[in-house]
């Protein structure tokens, strides 16, 4: 009996605690819990701040933010949207919608929310990579390259700006120019393999096979395992006229 007498005080404190704490208050936890990578707890914190201010626009972005972690995505749209109505010109709220359209395929949406928070606030790099990356898949490869350009005047060191920049030279022919974005990604970022398969793909398009082997080579060193480098090697082993070593990737992959 007292033990369920304690339960029901405990339980009664907490709702009175509850109804005494502000949106702010909420919003705090939720945070804190976000913080923590635990989003149903912060979820239904941000859920209660917003009970209690629902044009708070700096909460329904967290709240739009945790919707996106937990891979609701239409619930994050429909977040950001309600804080882009309450200020159009928010770019936390644009930059999450981005991500939000990229997560359904919706890319012509995606490029025109980040390039328009580009606009509003153009030193946030990875919006101009995101933004890169949308006008690539658009075949619009030079204008992808200036929005690369932009990142890296934010962040000289940035690798992926460097990488991706080096695929949008590929892609028009620069094979050379590309070469060189492959070697600052790589100067800055050893491990990646990716970038050494691209450097292949740029060697091997050139002719240089013996140089195009070495970069693959060196992505498998990475991991053994990486299909897309296997694959290549294969090929340039084949150009080489050396089809017995082909034959032994082939029956790997």
């Amino acid at each position: 009996m007292k033990i369920i007498n304690v339960v029901v005080c405990i339980f009664l404190l907490s709702a009175i605690c509850a109804a005494q704490q502000t949106a702010k208050d909420f919003d705090r936890a939720g945070s804190m819990f976000y913080s923590f990578k635990n989003y149903t707890g912060a979820l239904d914190y941000f859920n209660k701040s917003l009970d209690k201010d629902p044009n708070n626009i700096d909460t329904l972005v967290r709240q739009g933010d945790t919707l996106k972690a937990l891979k609701e995505y239409n619930a994050s749209i429909d977040s950001y949207n309600k804080a882009l109505k309450l200020n159009s010109s928010n770019v936390a709220a644009l930059s999450g919608l981005t991500d939000s359209y990229i997560a359904f395929k919706d890319y012509t949406n995606a490029l025109n929310t980040v390039t328009k928070a580009n606009g509003l606030n153009p030193k946030i790099k990875t919006n101009w990579v995101k933004e890169g990356q949308l006008l690539q898949l658009q075949g619009r490869f030079e204008e992808a390259s200036t929005s690369f350009e932009r990142a890296l005047a934010l962040d000289k060191n940035y690798s992926d700006a460097f990488y991706r920049n080096g695929l949008s030279a590929m892609a028009l022919g620069n094979n050379s120019q590309a070469m060189n974005l492959f070697n600052e990604t790589l100067a800055i970022s050893p491990q990646s393999k990716v970038t050494y398969n691209a450097k292949g793909l740029a060697l091997e398009a050139e002719g240089k096979y013996a140089d195009a082997l070495v970069a693959y080579d060196n992505a498998l060193k990475i991991d053994p395992t990486y299909n897309s480098a296997l694959s290549n090697r294969m090929h340039v082993l084949l150009a080489l006229k050396k089809e017995n070593e082909a034959l032994k990737i082939f029956v790997k992959i």
